[in-house]
């Protein structure tokens, strides 16, 4: 899967955050409902213009991101 594929950053959407392609939701919203329990069937459900691939690639973004942070010792 390429990331580039769903996601996209565009300065006049979101204030530049990173969304998924074609609509004005953010990777950081996805992470979220995630995190508070939601799964991908749910995601899906509420919002059907997304599909599986774009909430695998929400979770790919962010362990690609996360593997570039590094913290001072």
């Amino acid at each position: 899967m390429k990331i580039a594929d769903y996601i996209e950053i565009d300065t006049q959407k979101r204030f530049g955050k990173p969304i998924l392609k074609g609509t004005r939701i953010s990777v950081a919203d996805v992470l979220n409902w995630l995190a508070n329990g939601l799964s991908t069937s749910d995601i899906i459900h509420d919002y059907p213009e997304l599909t599986a691939n774009h909430v695998s690639a929400c979770l790919l973004y962010a362990s690609t991101r996360e593997q570039q942070i590094s913290f001072a010792s």
